[in-house]
């Protein structure tokens, strides 16, 4: 596998004899090319030198991350909702306490529905383009706060976490696509830590409004984000200029960049001609998902990128996420249960900024390794509580510790197994394969997670609640042990070179 390589310009150019000519540029009458004097070419320079303005690009990363925001919101909404439904009171919209099946299920469906999310939007991204697959993808959301205000029934809140799970599924597909393919290489690094940061934010307005409000209000007020994020995305921000290369429309593709960019049309046609020649490298070496099992390197890269996904499901999450709030009221602490929340909420937020300035200083591989004891620690120590708990014994004097376990948890997690097996698969693929190992790879995430959070409460029953946080505890550390032996430092390494350490060839 050749290394794809960083033109510093664009290809030679030649008129219609096949002579070479000193620079091209896109015709915006003929959509042809116009062969530029040397002095043309001189002053071309001069306007590729043209700092431009970030601004806009910032503006349209943050616009893109509020699908984000959402997902947050849909992953927290279940923390200060199911308590509610599962209560005897009037503001229960369903008249009567829903039992644990019906619990599991309505915890369950939004992993369910995410596991199938990929597979569409991979399906549609290069069709339909990287935007139009974000504004369809996100639509689900209208729906799925809807149903919450305004649903009667158990079968409409099944539907509605269902239909999240979709545009989850499609949003964690496609946003880190648009991302990457908007940013500069200045700015991808840190735009790209946004989605983690937007994620949690939304997870924090779901535990910070939901235990206060009317359940109906709540969900309207859910409502409105996706409705703020569809307006003003498809009216303000442009289309990915890779997809609009990709279909063959270089013109509209210029135009989204000189926007993005903050530049003139002359400064931006260096940039232009280098998503060309990667557009054209990508089609031209364009393998299926089954092409990965021909090379030793690519099959050691899905087990890794499959691992990685599957062994943070194994943490426990979901489980966190999902019912933080009932895991503080069985707890018993002498804190609010809802402000106990609110509490994990903000330090994931905190933990999710620090993480991309710490990525930089000590690696992936080292942060994986720090998160994972980090977790087995905390997920030891919650397992010991409610141990102790369950056997009857007096905990008072131990009333502090959920809270002190569920804060380090969230804090490891962030600082690793959060953000970075996502990061660890978008180094580890080629562009000619990363799309089809994204989409095995996300959907098999969402599998474990759907069948975690369904199952939770039946192994809970089986082994006690301290059963089942020691058990993610030993996960936690079987993933120590994992990185430890078999996933090598990315950080700083090309495609190729990572390629050549799993395949043997090179040392880590």
């Amino acid at each position: 596998m050749s290394e794809k390589k960083e033109y510093e310009y664009g290809p030679v150019a030649t008129n219609e004899n096949g002579a070479e000519v000193d620079a091209v540029r896109f015709n915006t009458e003929s959509n042809g090319v116009t062969i530029l004097s040397q002095n043309t070419m001189v002053s071309q320079q001069n306007h590729n030198s043209q700092p431009g303005d970030k601004k806009f690009l910032y503006l349209a990363a943050c616009a893109a991350n509020l699908a984000a925001f959402t997902c947050g919101q849909a992953f927290g909404w279940t923390s200060p909702e199911i308590p509610i439904l599962k209560s005897n009171g009037t503001e229960n919209p369903l008249g009567q306490p829903i039992n644990p099946s019906q619990e599991g299920w309505i915890g369950s469906f939004l992993p369910l529905g995410a596991m199938l999310g990929p597979f569409a939007a991979g399906m549609v991204a290069d069709s339909l383009g990287r935007k139009k697959t974000l504004l369809v993808g996100t639509t689900p959301f209208l729906a799925t706060f809807l149903l919450g205000a305004l649903g009667g029934s158990v079968n409409m809140y099944y539907l509605s976490r269902f239909l999240a799970g979709l545009a989850v599924g499609c949003i964690f597909t496609v946003l880190p696509m648009y991302i990457g393919e908007i940013s500069d290489n200045e700015t991808r690094g840190q735009l790209g830590s946004f989605m983690q940061l937007f994620i949690v934010v939304g997870l924090l307005f779901s535990y910070a409004l939901g235990p206060y409000l009317p359940f109906a209000t709540f969900n309207y007020i859910c409502l409105g984000i996706p409705v703020v994020f569809l307006i003003y995305f498809f009216m303000r921000i442009p289309e990915s200029p890779y997809f609009l290369v990709l279909s063959g429309n270089c013109e509209a593709a210029i135009d989204s960049l000189v926007k993005l960019r903050s530049k003139s049309r002359d400064s931006v046609q260096k940039e232009i001609e280098e998503i060309k020649l990667a557009v054209d490298d990508a089609t031209t070496n364009k393998k299926s998902f089954f092409d990965i099992f021909k090379e030793r390197s690519l099959t050691m890269a899905l087990v890794i990128s499959v691992s990685l996904v599957a062994l943070q499901q194994f943490s426990g999450i979901n489980i966190v996420l999902f019912y933080a709030q009932d895991i503080f009221t069985n707890a018993g602490v002498s804190l609010a249960p809802e402000i106990c929340t609110i509490l994990i909420g903000i330090v994931q937020v905190i933990a999710s900024g620090v993480t991309p300035m710490l990525v930089e200083r000590k690696g992936k591989r080292f942060l994986l390794l720090l998160s994972a004891v980090g977790m087995a620690i905390s997920q030891g120590a919650l397992g010991y509580f409610f141990y102790v708990k369950d056997g009857g014994n007096d905990v008072s004097n131990l009333s502090w510790l959920p809270v002190a376990s569920l804060v380090l948890y969230i804090i490891a997690y962030c600082l690793g197994f959060g953000p970075l097996p996502w990061a660890v698969m978008g180094e580890l693929f080629p562009g000619e394969i990363k799309a089809a190992a994204s989409t095995v790879t996300a959907s098999g995430c969402w599998l474990l997670g759907f069948l975690i959070t369904k199952y939770f409460n039946v192994v809970t029953e089986l082994i006690g609640t301290g059963g089942s946080f020691g058990f993610f505890a030993a996960c936690c550390l079987f993933a120590a042990g994992f990185v430890w032996k078999c996933v090598p430092e990315t950080s700083g390494k090309s495609v190729q070179e990572i390629l050549d350490i799993l395949g043997g060839n090179t040392k880590a």
